[in-house]
């Protein structure tokens, strides 16, 4: 429901009303006095421009005011602790968070969770504090990125053999490690495939493609990679445009931008694990503003994953997870 703003007027229009029928009692919450904070990993990343834009939107449909938080790397774990502690500082009504790091995050959202609900987005944190939490199945992500690999690799070569590898962007993010667990359960399932490389890189592109470029001077007889995150697919999709062996491995990655719908529509890429960020974002402030007004939420939503390959990336539904709206 769209809430349209009050203003003063308004309101001492409304109080005077009420008064008059003798019924004044409480001044009612407005929610537009509402604020949710929503802290995401990476401001910088278009991954997290999309979750920014559906929390933007669903500040503006509910009349909710949503700062929009993060540090510029998914990397700063310290900063995005010290920016957690400083939106619970200032008394929301709520706070929606991605936690960079699994571990280190726990504690800080456990201690916030004492002043504020905390709605969790994209990442899992080692904590039990949270009043909701919304994500894609990422062991469900990672189990259709094999499955995606397999049939790339059987597309390529006519059968499900030979050496794969697996690159992860930055080391104990949860929603990452998730990716990989499932990834590697799936892939037991084509004894013909062996995973031969299991790296993980330190959050930028750069790195994924030097670490690709060394996987295939390593590993020569490399069938298939599956990269899992955008940043890392943006540089493992360059490093096979590059060596010229895009029709030789097949690559999987995972989320999407204008690059890797680029690496896609060229073949570069053979398919794409798409989650659904606007959603994360619109629903973690819905959910968010429910919490604080008491009401029962579900303790955990998937927001779904999809396989989107050359040959349906022109389906409606797979056009509207490429190209969400940012603005």
């Amino acid at each position: 429901m769209i809430l349209s703003k009050l203003n003063r007027r308004a309101v001492l229009s409304i109080s005077a009303v009420a008064l008059a029928a003798g019924m004044l009692g409480a001044t009612p919450s407005i929610a537009q006095d509402v604020t949710i904070p929503i802290i995401v990993k990476d401001t910088t990343s278009f991954y997290w421009q999309i979750v920014l834009a559906g929390a933007r939107a669903a500040g503006k449909d509910l009349g909710v005011n949503v700062p929009e938080l993060g540090a510029q790397a998914e990397t700063d774990i310290n900063g995005q602790i010290s920016i957690l502690e400083n939106a619970v500082a200032g008394s929301p009504a709520a706070v929606v968070i991605a936690p960079t790091e699994k571990s280190a995050l726990g504690a800080p959202i456990t201690e916030a969770a004492n002043s504020v609900p905390i709605v969790g987005i994209d990442s899992s944190a080692d904590s039990t504090a949270f009043t909701s939490f919304l994500t894609t199945d990422n062991v469900q992500g990672g189990r259709i990125a094999a499955d995606g690999l397999a049939a790339a690799i059987m597309a390529a070569t006519g059968k499900e053999e030979g050496e794969v590898a697996l690159i992860t962007s930055v080391p104990n993010a949860g929603s990452l490690e998730e990716r990989k667990q499932g990834f590697i359960e799936q892939l037991a399932k084509y004894p013909g495939l062996k995973l031969v490389a299991d790296k993980y890189a330190d959050g930028q592109a750069a790195t994924g493609l030097n670490i690709t470029t060394d996987l295939l001077t390593a590993n020569p007889n490399l069938v298939g990679i599956f990269a899992s995150n955008l940043i890392m697919a943006q540089g493992a999709g360059q490093a096979l445009a590059e060596n010229g062996v895009a029709d030789k491995v097949s690559l999987i990655g995972f989320d999407s931008d204008d690059k890797l719908v680029g690496f896609l529509t060229d073949g570069t890429i053979d398919a794409l694990v798409v989650q659904d960020p606007y959603r994360m974002g619109y629903d973690g402030i819905k959910t968010a503003l429910a919490a604080s007004k008491g009401e029962k939420v579900e303790a955990f939503v998937d927001t779904g994953a999809n396989l989107i390959t050359t040959a349906n990336m022109n389906d409606e539904r797979s056009q509207a997870l490429l190209n969400p709206k940012v603005d």
